[in-house]
């Protein structure tokens, strides 16, 4: 997993705009502080779908840059943005669960019309996300 920085930035009441300095032709907006993140990741999955990404900057080398020090002057702020790549291979594992917790996993998985292999890729992908 790969971890790329943002530069958000809001100019007024106008919706927040996202733009990715190791990317300088991806970019995102959301009109809610808490939807920044989660549209900024769409962008960067949307993007690793047609393009080859360069590997991320370290936080050390964006915060150093001029255009992201004005930003971050003028009143931006970065924020960490994960990639997770679509990868087709299968791989196989064995988890140990305990009892209870597995049948409701199983029950949630069955709710929601889905196999307990994509209810639990599903939670694993959000949670890994939300912690960016």
């Amino acid at each position: 997993m790969r971890i790329y920085y943002a530069v958000v930035e809001q100019d007024g009441d106008s919706a927040y705009g996202v733009s990715f300095p190791d990317l300088p032709a991806v970019f995102s907006a959301a009109d809610e502080e808490g939807d920044i993140v989660t549209n900024a990741i769409e962008a960067l999955r949307l993007w690793s779908e047609d393009e080859l990404l360069p590997e991320p900057s370290s936080i050390s080398a964006i915060r150093a840059r001029s255009d992201v020090l004005a930003a971050l002057a003028a009143g931006g702020f970065l924020v960490r943005v994960p990639l997770i790549e679509d990868d087709t291979r299968v791989v196989r594992v064995n988890l140990t669960f305990e009892a209870g917790m597995l049948d409701a996993i199983d029950t949630e998985a069955k709710r929601r019309g889905l196999t307990r292999t994509a209810f639990l890729a599903s939670a694993a992908r959000k949670e890994i996300e939300a912690a960016a």
